[in-house]
């Protein structure tokens, strides 16, 4: 059963692709057997529809192993949010509007600072995953993650938008997204972060 994962900014050029693009390498990276089932795509609030991705974003990612080639950008609709098991959003603002979308997604959707948050609480509470079913495989630390929302302690919830910024701006913000979407992964794969975030640093 395919487990979906949807990435969420405003113009489906820099944070969502690299999000959904690096995610799609991590997974290619581990075994067939432990990455299969989970489908990774990205759209764009007011994102304009076949546009590649932003040089400087594909740039970052392809210095963390992944690869923009061919990507087009798409916008966001309902029915993304309606068919997706996971919504992952870059800032609250981008949350607010896929809810006015999709307001039955409120329990899969989440800010990706919120969800790498969330996943690290739900992985060291064995509390949380005895009673939230973590052990029923992603849509279990989904539920997990819903169950526990009042439990995440942030200072920002939002990754900072690097478009129009310089090449360093975008270094730091593929770096966050990348440790952000490597917690998430690895609980929702059921390995340890230190196994999952083996990226020959």
């Amino acid at each position: 059963m395919t487990f979906t994962l949807l990435y969420v900014c405003t113009g489906n050029i820099c944070r969502s692709p690299l999000a959904g693009r690096y995610t799609a390498h991590r997974l290619e990276e581990l075994s067939a057997g432990a990455a299969a089932g989970i489908e990774v795509g990205s759209v764009g609030v007011r994102a304009l529809e076949g546009h590649p991705m932003d040089r400087l974003a594909e740039a970052e990612l392809a210095r963390l192993g992944g690869s923009g080639q061919g990507f087009a950008g798409r916008r966001l609709a309902a029915s993304h949010l309606e068919s997706a098991d996971l919504v992952l959003t870059m800032t609250r603002g981008q949350r607010a509007a896929a809810l006015t979308e999709a307001p039955a997604a409120l329990r899969r959707t989440f800010t990706l600072l919120e969800a790498a948050d969330l996943a690290r609480l739900v992985d060291g509470d064995p509390d949380v995953a005895s009673d939230t079913g973590v052990d029923a495989g992603p849509a279990g630390v989904v539920a997990a993650m819903a169950a526990s929302r009042s439990r995440a302690r942030l200072d920002d919830y939002d990754v900072v938008d690097p478009i129009g910024r310089p090449p360093e701006v975008h270094a730091a913000v593929a770096d966050a997204i990348a440790a952000a979407v490597d917690d998430v992964i690895a609980v929702l794969l059921g390995a340890t972060r230190a196994e999952f975030r083996g990226r020959g640093d």
